[in-house]
């Protein structure tokens, strides 16, 4: 495994991060311990979670997930141990006053919830899931304040901002003379670029990790059309609405084509291009059984070649820079 710094701070992170969104709903609780045990035996030290993960009825259940797994042997020092803040735990039905986005409030009550879950006395990273339009950011880093001084979480981050709103966290925790976030959770891949042209620059001047979720765009880059074509498991959900608009399922294609012209596997070789990226901490992987985790190990190794950069790019051109995307 390889391993860098988290933004500007000292913490040493692997190039990969092991999601977890998928124990509890796709996983069951041994075969994500068995995932878990498996990643740290390849290096991999930073789990991304959030509070909500286990949906529906089982918000939570994601989270005990990995507190059973450090009760049971799981070494939590060797774990950066990241989780988020911000939606809706009731299972159903409107949301009770005050119990959800970033009030002081709801965080004090969300990380207390997160630490018990997690069977943990600190969260490595906490991480806002969402802007909150109505709470101002003074609030926000003083409740962080408070947090950090108690020794329950060490670091914050963001997830889904754009660009204007980390520099608005940053400047406003910088006031406060706070370190302010250390990373951004964003949505990039390469067929999802829109986070280059504010996000990513925004991140990089102020020296945030960017850690893409979703690197595989739901599946669309994982060799769908191959897997289709050999009779596997059926598109749905992100992959079947784009497969069905004639213009993507090409461009997938040529993609799909141009892996196979050098011997490349689609999965590997849409993790190893975001690791080429500038300011790209390392993607989240959220494999559902050991073999997949096996398969994004590889794309650490993987060095792709400048001609495979360059077609990659012609394949899924980015947005450019902002604001020569939309101007002079």
């Amino acid at each position: 495994m390889k391993y860098t710094q988290l933004g500007r701070t000292g913490l040493k992170v692997s190039r990969l991060v092991l999601g977890t969104m998928n124990f509890g709903p796709q996983t069951d609780e041994a075969g994500s311990h068995a995932i878990m045990n498996a990643a740290i035996d390849a290096g991999i030290n930073f789990f991304d979670t959030a509070n909500v993960y286990g949906w529906g009825e089982n918000k939570g259940r994601t989270e005990e997930i990995i507190g059973s797994w450090f009760a049971r042997g799981g070494d939590r020092d060797k774990v950066v141990l990241a989780t988020k803040v911000y939606g809706n735990m009731a299972a159903e039905g409107p949301v009770w006053p005050n119990h959800d986005k970033l009030s002081a409030v709801n965080i004090r009550r969300a990380v207390e919830a997160s630490l018990k879950r997690l069977n943990t006395d600190y969260i490595d990273l906490y991480q806002f899931h969402h802007i909150d339009r109505h709470t101002p950011f003074e609030e926000i880093w003083q409740a962080v304040d408070v947090l950090i001084q108690q020794g329950k979480i060490l670091y914050a981050g963001s997830s889904n901002f754009p660009g204007y709103k980390i520099a608005q966290a940053n400047e406003t925790a910088a006031r406060r003379g706070m370190v302010g976030l250390v990373s951004e959770q964003c949505l990039y891949n390469l067929a999802e670029r829109r986070a280059e042209m504010e996000v990513i620059p925004a991140a990089q001047d102020y020296g945030l990790g960017v850690i893409p979720w979703s690197p595989l765009h739901g599946g669309l880059l994982g060799g769908v059309l191959r897997k289709e074509a050999k009779g596997g498991r059926r598109t749905s959900g992100r992959s079947a609405d784009a497969l069905a608009n004639t213009d993507v399922r090409l461009q997938i294609q040529a993609y799909e084509d141009l892996l196979d012209k050098h011997g490349l596997e689609p999965g590997e070789a849409a993790l190893a291009w975001l690791l080429t990226r500038p300011g790209v901490t390392g993607p989240i992987v959220g494999p559902r059984t050991a073999e997949q985790l096996d398969s994004a190990l590889r794309a650490v190794e993987l060095e792709l070649s400048d001609e495979v950069l360059k077609e990659l790019d012609a394949i899924f051109p980015g947005t450019g820079p902002s604001p020569e995307a939309f101007a002079w």
